[in-house]
């Protein structure tokens, strides 16, 4: 990892005498010797000798040797590779990692034991062993609640991996179910932290979960419901009541102040949350919360995504956050539209950003046509085949936003749009031809209005598309 570089490895003729004393671990340089080495100091640390001391050596007990940490950073370096992971089994070095995270107070050595079992887990073998020790389950989930960064970082890491192997995942998913303070952990660390690598990562935990277990995304949602809406928290001196949506405002929030590229975890959250109507209720029934989703999304999609300076290639490097913010926008719009923050002036800048987004699009499918090189044929179908189907649910998204945001303007907002441009007759094109054949029944009513604003534009619109004729 970048900020644990390791130490010089051992000399030439070190290492050519464990060689030939058949010392190394698998097939890789690695000393068994020296490993033994290192975990039994390991064991010494955490030794009952050692964990009983008085407050004269507590400052210590959180300190970590500085030869101690070079040789157990080099094993957190070395357990990437399979063998010495397997070694590190067969050795039982996870029981003392969890000794180590039961009884050491020092943040660093409970960061690098943690970082060891998450290289481990990478190994599927390995990732069902670790899983099916419920002692380990438990205590790694308790480092959930720990207040170091770094930790809270590798710890994140581990669940990812172990989540993301289907032959274990529903293990974890039913162990975070069971701890119910994992959610008020959860929910403190999106809502207050400024480390932005940890809130990606606990983002890509939490979206995991939600995708894995629909079940245990509506306990979440519900949980902070128990609080009645309209009550404030300042009344009570109890703990605070944690409500998922604006917690994961937050964390959105403070990962875009870094970088708006590293979001997509996030918006992809939100967007879970609308696939069930509690989620959507959570979002839209708390003005305030409800307010900044719109406000930040609105922005995302106006002002930072797909802009009209920025090449139209950039969509295949913003297709899945963008799918995943006007989603999100086009369920809120749809289930609220009496908000204040709906007001229909918001509505022809969004026309703007659909548009301009579509006809980015259109670019994007041409551009592989007029390739040259023909000897990678077979490759480019293949990717374009991938890109088209994340294009096209990003399509579709943005076809059904547009027509509900055409079904809702009036005579005067289409007037505005035609006069500042947000709805020429190259814009409107590029909408007819997106919206066509499936909305037919709302470009016509748009038609219809168009009419009475500006006929000229109407009839030639209707020229260029000829079935809008009749129906008018």
């Amino acid at each position: 990892m970048d900020r644990n570089p390791s130490p010089p490895p051992p000399g030439r003729d070190q290492e050519e005498e464990e060689v030939a004393g058949g010392d190394c671990i698998g097939s890789t340089v690695y000393s068994k010797h020296w490993l033994f080495g290192v975990l039994s100091g390991l064991i010494q640390i955490v030794s009952p000798e050692n964990t009983k001391s008085n407050s004269d050596d507590e400052e210590q007990q959180t300190e970590l040797d500085e030869e101690m940490e070079n040789e157990i950073c080099r094993v957190w370096d070395m357990s990437m590779d399979e063998d010495v992971a397997l070694f590190l089994q067969e050795f039982n070095a996870p029981d003392i990692f969890m000794g180590v995270l039961a009884k050491s107070k020092c943040p660093r050595l409970r960061e690098i034991c943690v970082g060891i079992l998450g290289n481990m887990a990478c190994f599927q073998e390995i990732c069902v062993s670790l899983s099916s020790d419920k002692n380990l389950g438990q205590v790694l989930l308790h480092c959930l609640y720990d207040s170091d960064p770094p930790t809270l970082l590798e710890t994140s890491r581990l669940l990812l991996t172990c989540l993301s192997q289907a032959e274990v995942a529903s293990v974890w998913v039913e162990r975070i179910r069971e701890h119910s303070a994992i959610y008020d952990s959860i929910c403190f660390i999106m809502s207050s932290s400024t480390n932005v690598d940890l809130l990606v990562k606990v983002g890509e935990v939490v979206d995991k979960l939600f995708d894995l277990d629909e079940k245990l995304m509506l306990e979440w949602v519900r949980n902070g419901a128990t609080q009645p809406l309209d009550q404030p928290q300042e009344e009570s001196e109890e703990q605070p009541v944690f409500r998922l949506v604006p917690c994961i405002l937050e964390a959105a929030k403070q990962v875009r102040s870094e970088n708006p590229e590293w979001l997509d975890v996030y918006m992809h959250i939100l967007q879970l949350l609308t696939t069930v109507d509690d989620g959507i209720q959570a979002i839209v029934h708390c003005p305030d919360t409800g307010k900044d989703i719109w406000n930040l999304l609105f922005d995302l999609v106006c002002h930072e995504f797909c802009q009209s300076d920025d090449p139209p290639i950039i969509l295949q490097e913003q297709k899945t956050v963008l799918a995943s913010v006007f989603s999100v926008l086009s369920a809120i719009y749809a289930s609220q539209t009496e908000q204040e923050y709906l007001k229909i002036e918001k509505d022809l800048p969004l026309i703007d950003s659909l548009i301009r987004v579509l006809q980015n699009m259109e670019q994007c499918q041409k551009k592989p046509e007029n390739s040259t090189e023909s000897n990678t044929g077979e490759t480019k179908k293949t990717d374009l085949t991938q890109d088209d189907f994340h294009l096209k649910i990003l399509k579709d998204i943005l076809c059904e936003f547009l027509s509900n945001i055409f079904q809702a303007l009036t005579k005067e907002t289409v007037a505005q749009g035609v006069k500042e441009g947000q709805l020429s007759k190259q814009k409107c094109s590029s909408a007819f031809q997106n919206l066509l054949p499936f909305y037919s029944p709302v470009v016509e009513d748009f038609i219809k209005i168009l009419h009475e604003v500006d006929k000229a534009l109407a009839d030639d619109l209707e020229k260029s598309f000829p079935s809008l004729k009749v129906q008018t």
